[in-house]
């Protein structure tokens, strides 16, 4: 008998867990990570890298399996659907992330699970059912690249974004037992969506917008291994610790094998994965909240005499350096990666959605004279108590002294969004409605919100995906100035 391979374990995993099998709270949980995957989408819709995505899918046509989210479209071939909703998922850097792979499965996995949903036909309980699968896989691969030791991902010291990577084997894990694929056909989907993962995020570095493509190519090649496992492709049961498998192929052997199977149906990662409360760099929130605690204690802007933003030392190249840059700049884009202007969004605008909002990362913002003069006063600094916290969470002090000379101090060690400080269903639905605002009316809005509350109720998508199609669609990217262009 052949020895049996972590594919084998996963894919025993996957046909193994009924819907009944869910906890409570994970059927509850992935039901906020819809909701706010499929707000995401229609935030993204006006960007002209999703306008760019989506027009090459309607052009390409075929069979109408799945909708795009938050266009007024007919539906497009399953993988296609997943492709653009993929994109739109990702494009805002609003999507949720799991500590401490520093992965963010929901943009890849919801949108191929949403569109193999469509494509069988599937209920809410199975979708619910998929989505929790899929989001294990991913989460558990992006862990078994995680270097305890190192303190960091293998997959991102290779220059490879684990988020596409890995999602791409969740995503394909969720569409194979959606379209009914049996023991065989999931490890076959694995052994297929291996040879299709890819991303790599040298764009983070030197610019591109490519990086929005990555949770959709992912969500493609997802839902596209799950069909052609089920046609009869089929890929090595040795997929994943083959001498020439996934861990040798992008991690060069160095991967941890009881991140897969250890507590596997047991113990599950999206409860544990955090929701974004704010559109930035998730090294950035903590400072947001630090300076919004400050903001609630009095402190203005103009009082702000010097400040001096404490954070993990690994994350200082991210959102402090080069520092001239990081206190002036150019995009909105450029702005959620800074540290400086964390702090500026926090105490200088109006203080919508929660705390912070897409609104708050504008072109224009960034730019901005008085928040410039304000990010001039901000030192951004390794701080050994929130170096010694990361990357189990992205920690931040603030230390600000003002025009009086009296000093401001506030730490944050657990980020909101998280397991420490889950956002409720409330902030979720609060989140939601901003992102939709301006595209979905308010009852098309409070549809979504109800259908995801009970998803797993649901007979079919419908109630959730119906509303999500706004009235008309935004003018096409070459005739329309994004407001969140470069994001």
């Amino acid at each position: 008998m052949a020895e049996r391979t972590l594919a084998d374990e996963l894919a025993a995993f996957a046909t193994g867990t009924r819907a009944t099998d869910l906890p409570a709270e994970v059927v509850h949980d992935i039901g906020g990570r819809v909701l706010d995957v499929l707000g995401l989408c229609v935030a993204a819709r006006h960007l002209p890298t999703s306008r760019a995505v989506v027009d090459l899918v309607a052009e390409q046509g075929g069979a109408e399996q799945a909708r795009v989210v938050g266009f007024a479209l007919p539906r497009v071939p399953a993988a296609q659907a997943a492709l653009a909703n993929g994109v739109l998922a990702h494009s805002l850097d609003f999507d949720d992330t799991h500590l401490p792979s520093v992965l963010h499965p929901s943009a890849s996995v919801v949108p191929a699970t949403l569109a193999a949903a469509e494509l069988a036909g599937a209920d809410g309980a199975q979708t619910v059912r998929a989505t929790a699968l899929g989001l294990e896989v991913a989460v558990r691969l992006g862990m078994a690249g995680y270097d305890r030791r190192a303190g960091n991902s293998t997959f991102f010291e290779h220059g490879q974004h684990a988020t596409s990577i890995c999602g791409t084997l969740g995503g394909a894990v969720a569409a194979a037992v959606l379209l009914g694929l049996d023991h065989e056909g999931v490890r076959d989907a694995l052994g297929l969506a291996a040879s299709t993962a890819s991303g790599i995020i040298e764009s983070n570095r030197t610019g591109g917008t490519v990086k929005r493509l990555h949770c959709g190519w992912a969500a493609h090649a997802a839902v596209t291994a799950a069909q052609l496992a089920a046609r009869g492709l089929t890929g090595p049961p040795t997929v994943l610790e083959g001498r020439f498998g996934f861990f040798q192929a992008f991690l060069h052997g160095n991967y941890s094998p009881t991140e897969i199977t250890e507590d596997l149906g047991t113990r599950w990662a999206a409860p544990e994965i955090f929701h974004k409360p704010y559109p930035a760099n998730h090294f950035t929130h903590a400072a947001v909240d630090a300076a919004l605690e400050l903001r609630a204690r009095g402190l203005v802007p103009e009082r702000v005499a010097s400040a001096v933003l404490g954070v993990p030392a690994p994350v200082l190249r991210t959102v402090g350096e080069p520092i001239e840059q990081k206190r002036a700049p150019e995009t909105g884009y450029q702005a959620q990666f800074s540290g400086p202007y964390a702090l500026a969004a926090a105490l200088c605008g109006p203080g919508n959605g929660l705390g912070v909002t897409l609104a708050d990362y504008t072109d224009e913002l960034a730019r901005d004279p008085g928040r410039r003069a304000l990010m001039a006063r901000v030192e951004v600094v390794a701080d050994p108590r929130a170096t010694e916290v990361f990357p189990r969470q992205f920690p931040a002090t603030l230390t600000v002294r003002d025009t009086d000379g009296e000093v401001w101090y506030a730490e944050v060690l657990a980020n909101r969004g998280g397991p420490q400080r889950p956002l409720s269903a409330e902030e979720l639905g609060l989140k939601f409605q901003d992102n939709v605002s301006g595209a979905l009316d308010a009852d098309r809005a409070g549809a979504v919100r109800a259908a995801a509350a009970r998803l797993a109720e649901l007979p079919d998508l419908a109630p959730l995906l119906d509303p999500c199609r706004p009235p008309a669609n935004p003018p096409r990217a070459s005739d329309h100035a994004a407001p969140y262009e470069g994001r």
